[in-house]
């Protein structure tokens, strides 16, 4: 399954995100943002690669849906509703993401 986490800015949560799946066996993972500086920017090749778009919080959903409509319609997209509080790779943040997308991508 291949899942492309989504956040804000690309540099907490998705990546960290991205970081504890991709060791997930049967998953392929990317992260990336929706906000104009992002450090990875969502872009149509993201989407087209991605099965599953995990959002991060239903703002981000909104802004995917106003932007990339159409280039949505194969993907299944969930938001783990994790808010931007937490630093890359906090333990906290990790534990949260595997309890949240765990019910998405059982191993």
């Amino acid at each position: 399954m291949r899942i492309l986490f989504v956040c804000g800015r690309a540099r907490a949560r998705s990546p960290t995100a991205e970081q504890i799946f991709s060791r997930w066996p049967g998953l392929e993972t990317a992260s990336a943002g929706v906000s104009h500086d992002a450090d990875e920017p969502v872009e149509v090749d993201h989407l087209a690669w991605a099965e599953t778009i995990a959002v991060m919080e239903r703002a981000h959903r909104r802004k995917l849906t106003r932007r990339f409509g159409p280039a949505l319609r194969h993907a299944r997209i969930v938001c783990l509703n994790v808010r931007d509080d937490y630093a890359f790779m906090e333990p906290a943040l990790v534990r949260l993401l595997e309890a949240r997308a765990r019910r998405f991508f059982e191993r």
